[in-house]
């Protein structure tokens, strides 16, 4: 019984270990996002 619990435990841990250095290989892309803000001009503003 002890023995298949460590060989779950160690197969969760191998399989941890394999994510993240898939995760580290490679990167999801960055999601995108276009941002627009109005900025007031004064310099064309009448006086």
């Amino acid at each position: 019984m002890t023995r298949i619990i460590l060989i779950v435990v160690a197969l969760g841990l191998l399989g941890a270990a394999g994510g993240l250095l898939y995760l580290g290989a490679f990167p999801p892309d960055p999601k995108t996002q276009t941002i627009e803000k109005t900025v007031p001009n004064d310099r064309f503003q009448a006086k």
